[in-house]
């Protein structure tokens, strides 16, 4: 592996393995894996998009990196209404998840900051999800499949709960947890060479 000019050390803020398969469709692995451990507890009133940004911002900043060292971090928020659902302690609040967004139309905002330095890159992007009505036979089995863990709202749109989503309006990828368009221009404008044919 170089170092210097040519290419800086690639570190991901997150411990999502879905954020780690994106970049690999961009054909870029991290130099290292730190997750941080910030608190992610909305403030009072808060607002789902807000909410998402500063928890992007605040996970970027929040992991130990040398000057040079490009620092990628990202959150995905589910807002339905003003109310942030964000990823469920249990089934019990998985199923109340469900059972709110069943038949309804929701937005799913993802943050990405890039870090290098003190200087920050930000993008976020703001995607339109409808669910269909859940049975309670698709919400049990899909409860006992276990994917809700770990997932804004609930559910993966990458998993089995892709069959609950009749439709969307925006970015599947930021959907599933990192917008590749949006992220492969903060990488570049803090100097990282997404097209670069061997790396």
């Amino acid at each position: 592996m170089t170092t210097g000019p040519e290419r800086h050390r690639l570190i991901l803020g997150s411990g999502s393995p879905r954020r780690r398969e994106l970049l690999a469709q961009l054909g870029i692995g991290a130099d290292d894996i730190r997750p941080p451990d910030i608190d992610e507890t909305p403030e009072k009133a808060e607002l789902p998009r807000p909410y998402c940004i500063r928890m992007a911002r605040e996970k970027a900043w929040a992991v130990q990196a040398g000057d040079d060292d490009i620092v990628l971090s990202a959150d995905t928020t589910v807002a339905l209404g003003r109310r942030i659902l964000g990823k469920p302690a249990d089934a019990g609040e998985a199923a109340a998840f469900l059972t709110a967004l069943s038949g309804r139309r929701h937005r799913v905002v993802t943050a990405v900051a890039v870090r290098r330095g003190d200087r920050i890159w930000e993008r976020d992007v703001v995607t339109a999800v409808k669910m269909k009505p859940l049975s309670n036979a698709e919400l049990n089995a899909y409860l006992a499949s276990e994917d809700w863990r770990g997932k804004a709202g609930g559910y993966g749109i990458q998993g089995p709960a892709g069959a609950f989503i009749p439709w969307i309006n925006g970015s599947f990828t930021a959907v599933v947890g990192l917008p590749l368009l949006e992220t492969a221009h903060l990488l570049q404008a803090a100097g990282y060479p997404v097209w670069k044919e061997a790396r």
